[in-house]
């Protein structure tokens, strides 16, 4: 095997000892500032170029996880307000239930005319309550128990809890029929849904009509109710509302699904990001000692280098 002819020319205009030096002192400065930036900002990939694609998927995977922290927030905002809702109907039934004790009472005939004025009365009161209850049920300035008078009630409305345009999968539809009118009008008069068609009030359900079926004055009934009918009335009146709160918990299950669901998704996307981007500390730590080491002897080398042109002053 031939020996590797080594160039011993001693040369005062080409310093190839000096070059060689400056090439790897940038190179251990380039990497010595390298992991300077990534230990002081905790990333690997802080520009394009220190990994094209990565950057890349490093920015859309940012992009993903910012959307779904809005989508996670569009489902909480979407649970208060049916939470909102639950919780007017939840006092609205307590008023319902009220008015059947009292209608209870008045259903005894130990009662004489004062008391059952003063229970008419009381019913009175409970069901203008239910009427300013429905009246200001209202969510970012949504009334959620105006019925017709609403988009809502109508379309119905949708949370926004994805983080593409495709209806089906990043969005929830939040039925008309959650949005139904809650005054005493809408709650008391009968539909075909309750089987009370016996009970047709034909526009009287207001609350004097209400207070005044306990002496059975309500005009537009097929018979006068009795209080002791008005106690099955209510009791329809009381079921419909279950119903309805039944209906806004099986929508928010789903939103509360929802939520779970975004935060797997934002918690696998940071963990695919950290992987990606985050830089190891320990590993940059390395390469920062490694990288000083190697400036500074390049630093003492490229001194000992400038000076072997010198050498050719001897032989003058």
């Amino acid at each position: 095997m031939p020996e590797r002819s080594i160039d011993m020319a001693l040369t005062i205009n080409t310093n190839i000892s000096s070059m060689i030096v400056q090439n790897n002192l940038a190179k251990s400065t380039t990497a010595l500032n390298t992991a300077i930036e990534r230990m002081t900002t905790g990333f690997k990939i802080n520009h394009a170029a220190d990994n094209a694609a990565g950057y890349s998927i490093a920015r859309n995977w940012e992009a993903q996880i910012s959307s779904l922290d809005i989508a996670a927030d569009n489902a909480a905002t979407g649970a208060d307000m049916l939470s909102t809702l639950e919780d007017n109907y939840s006092l609205i039934s307590s008023h319902v239930q009220r008015v059947r004790d009292l209608t209870e009472q008045a259903a005894n005939g130990t009662y004489g005319t004062q008391s059952l004025k003063a229970i008419k009365s009381e019913i009175g009161a409970r069901l203008e309550e239910i009427n300013r209850i429905a009246a200001n049920c209202e969510f970012n300035g949504i009334e959620l128990m105006k019925g017709g008078d609403l988009k809502q009630a109508d379309v119905g409305l949708n949370i926004q809890v994805g983080i593409d345009g495709n209806s089906e999968k990043s969005s929830i539809h939040l039925d008309k029929s959650l949005f139904q009118a809650g005054d005493v009008q809408s709650l008391f008069t009968v539909n075909g849904e309750t089987g009370l068609d016996d009970y047709a009030f034909t526009g009287c359900a207001d609350a004097d009509a209400v207070i005044d079926k306990l002496s059975g004055d309500c005009a537009g009934l097929n018979n006068s109710m009795s209080a002791s009918g008005m106690l099955t009335y209510l009791d329809r009146v009381i079921n419909n509302i279950s119903n309805r709160v039944t209906t806004l918990g099986a929508a928010q299950n789903r939103i509360e699904s929802a939520v779970e669901s975004i935060g797997v998704q934002t918690e696998n996307l940071t963990s695919s990001l950290s992987t990606l981007r985050d830089a190891d500390v320990a590993t940059e730590s390395s390469n920062y000692i490694k990288a000083q080491i190697l400036q500074q002897a390049s630093a003492t080398l490229l001194a000992t280098a400038n000076q072997s042109p010198s050498i050719a002053l001897n032989l003058l």
